[in-house]
């Protein structure tokens, strides 16, 4: 039986995976964090600086704000952690990748399969048009997100641009230039309106012939399906950084 601690229990993403792992028998949470009040079937702090639970992996869908207490508790507990939230920093990957030197992290800028697969097929298709064809990213998401563009969507591109031979840069504000787009860029655009989960194209542009790559979540449950996956997948890993790719080759 794998012991989660939860990281955000009490909101959407948290309430979804509670009533994912609620349906297995391979795994229970024992333990949530939040900052927010609310009602469960564990106990809940308020920081992880509180939490006296001993745990398998911990399973993060909350705020940036909590990483640094996470890690820190992650860190002296020899805990692995599976960290889903979105909107980090810089600054806050770095911390995540250095925490990965001494324990097991599995980091995601998103938990679905589907969007792994398509990242996989954008970096095969960038490579054969490579040159001739240009490359936009578009996703859309809820009102109610904060962040833009996507997690996703940069993960995208990263992909994708490590792909490439020639390194391009990324466009976000088209609009206050006027000049001819360059052929060594890859434009990211946000849009954001209703309860859409998630939608994401890549979008590869050439002469008579448009080719489009695209994944369109319709429920948050894939995600927490996703992470609860990482978790299972990572106890017993050894210290370093995962992610889609290496849970994918685990299947």
């Amino acid at each position: 039986m794998t012991k989660v601690i939860l990281s955000g229990c009490f909101g959407k993403m948290g309430r979804v995976i509670t009533n994912c792992i609620a349906q297995k028998d391979n795994c229970e949470i024992v333990a949530g964090v939040d900052i927010f009040d609310g009602e469960a079937d564990f106990p809940v702090f308020k920081s992880f600086a509180e939490v006296n639970v001993d745990a398998d992996v911990i399973i993060d869908f909350s705020h940036p704000s909590t990483l640094s207490s996470l890690l820190d508790f992650a860190l002296s507990k020899k805990c692995p952690a599976v960290i889903a939230t979105t909107g980090l920093s810089e600054e806050q990957i770095a911390q995540i990748h250095e925490a990965s030197k001494e324990i097991p992290v599995f980091f995601a800028a998103n938990m679905s399969i589907g969007v792994a697969l398509v990242a996989e097929l954008a970096a095969k298709a960038a490579k054969v048009l490579e040159g001739s064809f240009d490359i936009e990213i578009l996703e859309m998401h809820h009102n109610q997100k904060i962040d833009a563009p996507s997690g996703t969507a940069l993960m995208l591109a990263n992909t994708i641009s490590d792909a490439l031979t020639e390194k391009p840069h990324y466009e976000f504000d088209r609009h206050s230039k006027r000049m001819k787009r360059d052929k060594n860029e890859i434009g990211i655009h946000a849009l954001r309106g209703g309860t859409v989960v998630g939608e994401h194209e890549v979008i590869f542009a050439g002469l008579d012939e448009v080719i489009k790559i695209s994944h369109s979540a319709r429920s948050k449950e894939l995600f927490a399906v996703g992470a609860v996956n990482a978790a299972l997948f990572l106890k017993g890993k050894a210290a370093g950084l995962y992610g889609m790719k290496e849970l994918i080759a685990d299947k």
